[in-house]
């Protein structure tokens, strides 16, 4: 099928990926419900959990946007208070249930909505559960940085809290 207005890229997404998409204000969007969720991540950090979830062979569609990538998940549980806060730290969002995510109206590269599909939906797709997505998320990069006073006279150095890797 070619779209190409919005309402056939509503149809495509709706009969071909069999995602739950809606037309609002002239965009394609995806809400966010109680079966389906998305994780929006820094860039490097979604290419590492995607690596890793490909790895796993439970990789599911992961839109790009200039800096941020939003990965789709299956909520499988929402995470503690300890975690959504670690998560905040390193710049992990997970939107509630009843927004929406726009999504491209274009296979290509880029579209007119600012950003594209690194792994498309398919039908057959079974999004990875989201515990399994911010339980990668938060073990595959340096986390927050912080500073270290304990030396140089308490004058302070910025390290990375988990890895020990980071400014110096």
């Amino acid at each position: 099928m070619e779209a190409r207005t919005v309402d056939d890229w509503v149809s495509c997404y709706q009969r071909e990926f069999g995602l739950p998409v809606r037309e609002r204000g002239g965009f394609v969007m995806l809400p966010i419900t109680d079966r389906l969720c998305v994780v929006h991540l820094p860039t490097a950090r979604a290419e590492k959990v995607f690596a890793v979830l490909r790895e796993q062979r439970k990789e599911g569609a992961v839109l790009a946007r200039q800096i941020r990538w939003s990965l789709l998940a299956e909520p499988d549980a929402r995470p503690t208070p300890e975690v959504a806060a670690e998560l905040s730290g390193v710049d992990i969002d997970i939107p509630g249930i009843g927004s929406a995510v726009m999504l491209p109206t274009s296979l290509g590269r880029w579209s007119r909505e600012g950003c594209h599909w690194v792994r498309p939906p398919t039908r057959d797709d079974v999004a990875p559960p989201l515990s399994l997505v911010l339980r990668i998320a938060l073990e595959v990069g340096p986390q927050r940085v912080s500073t270290a006073l304990t030396e140089a006279s308490g004058r302070g150095k910025l390290r990375y809290e988990r890895d020990g890797v980071g400014p110096r």
